[in-house]
């Protein structure tokens, strides 16, 4: 299996590009299944989840051919063979329940397998079905599978408001609605990033969409939608596990591509434990100020406020903070797996249910360590790079659903860094 060895203690200095965002990439390719013209995306990224939709999309029908620079995806549903995810597909990856809405508004039906994924706690779809049955939809459960139908005269425009804010049922009914009947109005939607990337992918291919970046969404129905070219945007999530490599480690990197508003909240967390960050025509420029980091304390929310995706990445931080730092998880239960395993880097965290309370300690001590889900594994090579030592993570799997050529990215900038595998697509 896979190992990552990471030999800590040296600053960190020059520049990482950002790729597209997985998160928005994964909702932008089953909007192919909306249409019966050719859908392209560019900026985006190389990762195992993209094959594993890829994989999915070309199961239903769907012809998905990456070009040359593995950047552009080019994707057409003029011939679907069939309205069924299955389990072996589905079962590896979460984002595989965006078919549904999709698959429901242009064909009438779909059955769709529950999702796998990451193990950081149940994330039932109830909120998904509970949107598209609002929009008349008829679903049964039966046998591991979603069974859904339209009726006879298609989706109808409905006015739904989500009880809890929900990203995955927001891109799914946006998705439904879109080629629904009249106009829908959905309520308290997601907010983020990809929401709106989603949106003004979907406004190209001719939907009629306003509210994206407000908790309301105003949709107009059409009866068809059209191809497009659209650019991915920039993963926010990456580029907020890079800004804190030179925040943990000292020295100075730029990440080309990053923007402020994808991660302000984020950015003021980073202002109070004492790192600078500077928009530059290119990116965004990360140095720690002056000393060692300040602990800070943080809670978890939907956009704009702090990334659960970042919650890992921001312990490693804290680790080494001067002071005591509570982070608290209100996202997803069960998403302090890698607390444990930071602690055996000398790390001291004591975790009471959807708190994490951490004692910064003056070093990290290198260690064999175990990833537990994608942004687990990421933290513990943060960690290592701040640690005396040597650091072996273990499990690296999860890494290549998420992150594209990390340990290039990280030499490039003088980690100390390798991947033990047995090829190279990842490196």
């Amino acid at each position: 299996m896979d190992q990552i060895i990471v030999r800590g203690g040296g600053a960190l200095n020059g520049e990482i590009p950002i790729t597209g965002a997985k998160n928005a990439c994964l909702t932008l390719m089953p909007l192919t299944l909306l249409t019966d013209q050719p859908l392209t995306l560019t900026n985006a990224p190389r990762l195992s989840d993209i094959r594993t939709m890829t994989t999915l999309l070309q199961s239903l029908g769907s012809e998905v051919a990456p070009l040359q620079d593995g950047q552009v995806l080019a994707m057409s549903s003029h011939a679907l063979t069939g309205v069924k995810a299955e389990y072996d597909i589905v079962r590896k990856m979460r984002a595989s329940i965006l078919v549904l809405g999709p698959l429901l508004a242009r064909y009438g039906e779909a059955v769709v397998s529950l999702p796998g994924g990451c193990a950081i706690g149940a994330r039932p779809v109830d909120l998904h079905l509970r949107a598209l049955e609002a929009l008349g939809a008829q679903l049964e459960l039966r046998d591991g599978y979603v069974w859904a139908k339209a009726p006879s005269g298609g989706l109808k425009g409905a006015d739904f408001t989500f009880p809890l804010v929900s990203v995955g049922a927001t891109e799914n009914a946006v998705m439904a609605a879109v080629l629904a009947k009249g106009t829908s109005i959905l309520r308290n939607v997601a907010r983020e990033p990809e929401i709106v990337d989603l949106v003004h992918c979907l406004r190209r291919m001719g939907a009629q969409i306003e509210g994206e970046g407000s908790s309301t969404l105003t949709i107009e129905g059409v009866t068809a939608l059209t191809g497009a070219t659209h650019p991915v945007v920039t993963d926010r999530i990456e580029l907020g596990t890079y800004m804190l490599a030179p925040a943990i480690c000292g020295g100075e990197v730029e990440c080309l591509g990053g923007r402020i508003d994808l991660v302000a909240s984020f950015c003021e967390k980073l202002d109070e434990a004492g790192v600078d960050v500077i928009e530059t025509a290119r990116g965004l420029k990360v140095a720690r100020k002056n000393g060692r980091i300040r602990a800070v304390d943080v809670v978890t929310e939907p956009f704009p406020g702090f990334p659960t995706d970042l919650q890992a990445q921001m312990m490693a931080l804290m680790c080494t903070a001067e002071g005591t730092s509570v982070l608290e998880e209100t996202i997803f239960e069960n998403r302090f797996m890698h607390a444990p395993e930071l602690a055996r880097m000398g790390a001291r965290i004591e975790v009471h249910g959807g708190h994490a309370t951490v004692h910064g300690v003056e070093k990290l001590r290198g260690a064999p360590v175990m990833a537990t889900d994608l942004r687990a594994s990421v933290s513990l090579i943060l960690a290592g790079l701040a640690a005396e030592g040597e650091t072996v993570v273990s499990r690296v799997y999860h890494l290549d659903r998420g992150y594209e050529k990390v340990v290039r990215k990280l030499r490039g900038v003088g980690a100390e860094i390798e991947r033990i595998k047995e090829d190279s697509q990842h490196e």
